[in-house]
C-alpha cells in the first residue's frame, strides 16, 4: 500500500496521527482493493473541526474526505500540474496510471520542479551567451 494512504474507516485522529508522523499535508483514502475514494488534507480537518467541534473526533476519513479529486497521469507536465493546483486551490495531486495509484505530488514538488526547469534555462542561456562572446 502507498505510504500516504488510509482506509475510509480510520478515525479523524488516526488521520491526524498519520499526517503528523509522516510530516505530510494530505492522505489518500483507499478501499481494500486499493482504489482511491478521496483525499483528506489538513484543511479538511480544520474545516471539519470548525463545523463539528469535538464530534469530529468520532468521524471517519470516509466521512471527512473530499470525493471529487482531480488527478494527474504520468504524462502531466509540471506546468499542467501547477495550473490544476492553482485554479483548483488545492495542494496535493494524486497520480494515476491506467487506474492504478502511483504517487501523490504536492505543491512543493511542483515548485521544486519548476525551479529546476528555470535553473536549466538560465544555465543554457548563460552557456550560449558565454560561447558567443
Amino acid at each position: 500500500m502507498y505510504q500516504r494512504t488510509i482506509a475510509p474507516t480510520a478515525t479523524v485522529p488516526d488521520v491526524a496521527v498519520l499526517l503528523a508522523e509522516r510530516r505530510i499535508g494530505a492522505v489518500l483514502v483507499i478501499d481494500h482493493e486499493e482504489q482511491m475514494l478521496g483525499i483528506v488534507s489538513e484543511r479538511d480537518i480544520v474545516r471539519c473541526l470548525a463545523a463539528n467541534g469535538a464530534r469530529m473526533l468520532e468521524m471517519t476519513a470516509g466521512q471527512l474526505m473530499t470525493r471529487a479529486v482531480q488527478v494527474a497521469n504520468p504524462g502531466t507536465t509540471v506546468n499542467e500540474a501547477m495550473q490544476l493546483m492553482t485554479v483548483g486551490r488545492f495542494r496535493h495531486l494524486p497520480v494515476i496510471d491506467h487506474g492504478t495509484l502511483i504517487g501523490l505530488i504536492s505543491i512543493g514538488d511542483v515548485v521544486k520542479a519548476r525551479i529546476m526547469q528555470q535553473d536549466t534555462v538560465v544555465e543554457s542561456l548563460t552557456a550560449y551567451v558565454a560561447g558567443s562572446a
